[in-house]
């Protein structure tokens, strides 16, 4: 089991910046590929980032590439999801999801463990 915990939500204007955190605990280990997803109201849960738990490498969705930040720090256990440039079309809940298989996926179907989500408001 993991257990993932989102924090560092809130309302902000456009063209700031926010952080996201995600701590992780229980059995992750070296092929845990921690995501993001988001999903705004009327809309399906869309993949936003993820990151291998070992190598570090990274992928983004097209929408968000050049503006968010995904990281990690394996000593805390915690990913982040560094915003910047934020939009108003990136207002939605924003989740932490934890896929043990290694591979980096972008459908949320594929993720085994999620977190409660946490709102991203960005007012005009």
């Amino acid at each position: 089991q993991v257990q993932l915990v989102e924090s560092g939500g809130g309302l902000v204007q456009a063209g700031v910046s926010l952080r996201l955190s995600c701590a992780a605990s229980g059995r992750i280990f070296s092929g845990t590929i921690m995501g993001w997803f988001r999903q705004a109201p009327g809309k399906e849960r869309e993949f936003v980032a993820a990151i291998s738990w070992s190598s570090g490498s990274t992928a983004y969705a097209d929408s968000v590439k050049g503006r968010f930040t995904i990281s990690k720090d394996n000593v805390k256990n915690t990913v982040y999801l560094q915003m910047d440039s934020l939009k108003p079309e990136d207002t939605a809940v924003y989740y932490c999801a934890a896929d043990r298989r290694f591979a980096i996926r972008t459908t949320a179907a594929s993720y085994d463990y999620w977190g409660q989500g946490t709102q991203v408001t960005v007012s005009s």
